[in-house]
C-alpha cells in the first residue's frame, strides 16, 4: 500500500523497478489532518529494530501477489524482498508493527528519513502493508498517524507517499490526512506537509510508545502460558497412551 521512492531500501532492492515519478496534474484533498475512524479504537503499534528483521521479511514475503504489487509498486521477488529487507536502516529510519495475539507481524510500516540530500533532509516517505486477513480494520490509516506522529517529532515537515494510481486504499488515507496527490499515469505522489513538533506530540509518542511495549509483553506472556498448556496436554496424552498400551 504504498512504496518508498529513490531514496529508500526499495529502489535499491529492485533495480528493474519503475523511474522516479514525472509528476504532472495535482489533484486538490480536504484539509483535513488526521485519518482516525469516527469511532476511535487503539491499536497497540510497536516500534521495530534490527531483531525483528526475520519477522519483517517473513511479513512481506506472506504477502499475496497483488499485496506485493500494490507495496513496492512492482511485482516483488522473493529475492529481491530478501534485499529490501536486508537493506531496511533500523537506525536512520523507523519501522513500525502491528502484532496479533500469537505475536504474528500483521502489519507494518517504513518510514524512511531522506537524510541524504540536503534539500530533502526534513523530508521522510512512507510506506505501509497489510496482511490479507487483518484488512478493514483500520491498521493502514493508524500505522499513517503513527507515522506522522514520529516524523513531526523528528522535524520532519513534509510526508510522502509514493503509490500505484490503482492504489485507492493509500492514496484514500493520504488524501483523508489533507496532501495533494498528484498523478501521472499509473503512478501518483501524495505530499502531506505537517505541523512543527510540540511538547504534547512528544509526550503522546512516549505514552503510545509504552502502551504498545506493555501490550507486547502480555501478549508474549499469554502466548508463552499457551504455549505450556499445549505442552502438557501433549504430555498427557503421551501418557494416557502409554498407559492404555501397558494395559492392553
Amino acid at each position: 500500500m504504498g512504496y518508498p521512492g529513490a531514496h529508500s531500501a526499495v529502489a535499491l532492492a529492485a533495480s528493474d523497478a519503475k523511474p522516479p515519478l514525472a509528476l504532472a496534474d495535482s489533484e486538490p484533498a480536504p484539509s483535513l489532518l488526521g485519518t482516525a475512524p469516527e469511532t476511535f479504537r487503539w491499536v497497540p503499534i510497536r516500534s521495530l529494530s534490527e531483531r525483528h528483521r526475520p519477522r519483517v521479511l517473513a511479513h512481506l514475503l506472506s504477502l499475496e501477489p497483488r499485496d506485493r504489487y500494490l507495496r513496492f509498486g512492482y511485482a516483488a521477488s522473493d529475492t529481491q524482498i530478501g534485499r529490501y529487507v536486508d537493506l531496511l536502516d533500523f537506525h536512520r529510519d523507523e519501522v513500525f508493527g502491528v502484532f496479533n495475539r500469537r505475536l504474528e507481524l500483521i502489519a507494518m510500516a517504513h518510514l524512511a528519513y531522506l537524510t541524504d540530500v540536503p534539500a530533502e533532509r526534513h523530508m521522510a516517505e512512507f510506506g505501509v502493508s497489510v496482511i490479507t486477513k487483518a484488512r478493514g480494520r483500520g491498521y493502514g490509516a493508524r500505522l499513517f498517524d503513527h507515522a506522522v506522529l514520529h516524523a513531526r517529532n523528528r522535524h520532519v515537515d513534509t510526508m510522502i507517499i509514493h503509490a500505484l494510481s490503482e492504489n485507492s486504499a493509500m492514496l484514500r488515507i493520504a488524501r483523508n490526512a489533507g496532501a495533494t496527490v498528484v498523478r501521472e499515469g499509473g503512478d501518483s505522489e501524495a505530499r502531506l506537509k505537517l505541523p512543527p513538533e510540540t511538547l504534547v506530540s512528544h509526550i503522546e509518542a512516549l505514552v503510545e510508545g509504552q502502551a504498545a511495549e506493555l501490550d507486547y509483553q502480555l501478549k508474549s506472556g499469554a502466548h508463552h502460558v499457551d504455549s505450556l498448556l499445549n505442552l502438557f496436554a501433549e504430555i498427557r496424552d503421551g501418557v494416557a497412551k502409554v498407559r492404555k498400551t501397558t494395559i492392553d
